[in-house]
């Protein structure tokens, strides 16, 4: 499991940052969300990945950290996708104001000269 989960961190994270490197405004918003939402998965793993288990502390089985799983990477992502959910709409509101004032919605403000 541990596997898949890295994997699918990884693919994420690469794909936002190839997004990122695009010249369109719209493809840079994407890849942001991508490499946010891998950083999200990420820390959401540092919480150890268990199954079934509660994340709070039970007094009939003991404290024992290994029954447990940690609920504070889960607090930190909710609160990372409210504030996620909210730069990306203040992202495509400045993108359609650039848009509006340049005509094009590249990275720069130009079109290729190629074109």
């Amino acid at each position: 499991m541990e596997l898949i989960f890295s994997l699918a961190v990884g693919v994420m994270a690469a794909s936002g940052i190839y997004l990122i490197l695009r010249p369109r405004t719209f493809q840079v918003i994407i890849g942001l969300s991508l490499l946010a939402y891998a950083v999200n998965l990420f820390i959401f793993g540092m919480g150890r990945l268990k199954l079934a288990m509660p994340p709070v502390i039970n007094p009939a089985q003991g404290s024992n950290p290994a029954l447990y799983t940690d609920p504070l990477p889960q607090a930190l992502v909710l609160t990372a996708i409210v504030i996620g959910f909210a730069t990306t709409a203040l992202f495509l509101v400045v993108l359609l104001a650039a848009r509006g004032f340049s005509g094009t919605d590249h990275v720069d403000g130009r079109e290729p000269e190629g074109k």
